[in-house]
């Protein structure tokens, strides 16, 4: 039984067909115009049809990044998209003729990894995607946890520091403004900005300029051995593990699944994260310590996540 997944981006629509082993075995993509409902829905039928043409599926679901209904029929606000209490499945279903499931995109690349990929030896899973934001997927007793407005796992916006960082949220100190790759550049740009030596190797990298600095190359050069950038990753761990180990207090999983963008640093973040998680965990020598992992799906997470619970 074939399902489509659609993992809608800030620039990009990616749809793929897939299986019931979670294998993508055909793929497309479309340019997303954030800034009209209309013009992105008609892409996204768009895609489905051109992906119907040689499979038969059973329905689609849609990762789209932002805050959806818990019955997944609405995207009630996104903050990089054109969608305000947008009853965004009614109205790919008219497009497409198909059922049509509505989830959080950081919701569908967690399912994916529970079941298909780094996470699925786990029962209880806390997954966090650190990229440009800060994204959070929880799995307890096998099922996706999703609250009572389909607002749950929202770790970005958790207060890590009061009266901290403003968030785009409109609050102060989230978690996000210090774990997330804008904390990271931010970060260096500021020490940059200082005259912090450590920083020298990065602006040459930068060509010079400050403002061309960005999170792969902070990523590039700590790979590369340099100290700055290796320092500036396992502050952004040490913030990680922080938050990780109050929402363990919570929860309990028994695995944390890293993704996004910066996990590309791999144990230079991982390292930081697991001693600042051991660290500031209540009761840690009288219990086990979960694992930190890496994301194993890639870039195909939310396709294969959103299509699987669609199925």
């Amino acid at each position: 039984m074939l399902s489509i997944g659609v993992d809608i981006g800030g620039t990009k629509i990616a749809a793929g067909v897939v299986d019931e082993d979670g294998e993508v075995i055909a793929a497309t993509t479309r340019s997303t115009p954030a800034t009209d409902p209309e013009l992105l829905e008609a892409g996204v039928a768009d895609a489905v049809a051109e992906l119907r043409t040689d499979h038969e599926v059973v329905g689609v679901g849609v990762g789209a990044a932002g805050f959806v209904s818990s019955d997944r029929r609405t995207v009630k606000f996104a903050a990089n998209l054109a969608w305000r209490e947008h009853p965004l499945a009614d109205e790919l279903e008219r497009l497409t003729g198909l059922p049509v499931v509505i989830e959080n995109d950081a919701n569908a690349a967690g399912w994916a990894e529970y079941r298909f990929g780094a996470a699925t030896a786990a029962r209880h899973m806390l997954m966090v995607t650190v990229g440009t934001g800060l994204g959070g997927a929880i799995v307890l007793d096998g099922r996706l946890i999703r609250g009572s407005g389909g607002f749950a796992g929202e770790v970005a916006h958790m207060t890590a520091v009061p009266d901290g960082q403003w968030c785009g949220c409109g609050r102060k100190g989230c978690l996000e403004q210090y774990t997330a790759g804008t904390a990271l550049v931010r970060t260096a740009k500021r020490r940059a900005s200082a005259g912090d030596p450590l920083m020298g190797p990065l602006v040459q990298a930068a060509g010079g300029a400050r403002k061309e600095i960005d999170g792969p190359l902070i990523t590039r050069l700590a790979q590369q051995g340099d100290p700055g950038a290796v320092e500036l990753i396992a502050e952004l761990g040490s913030w990680l593990g922080i938050g990780v180990a109050s929402i363990s207090s919570l929860l309990d999983p028994d695995m944390i699944v890293v993704g996004g963008g910066v996990a590309a640093a791999g144990d230079l973040l991982l390292d930081p994260a697991r001693d600042s998680y051991a660290a500031h965990l209540t009761a840690r020598t009288h219990r086990e310590l979960a694992p930190f992992v890496l994301a194993g799906m890639g870039n195909r997470a939310g396709i294969v996540g959103a299509a699987d619970l669609a199925r």
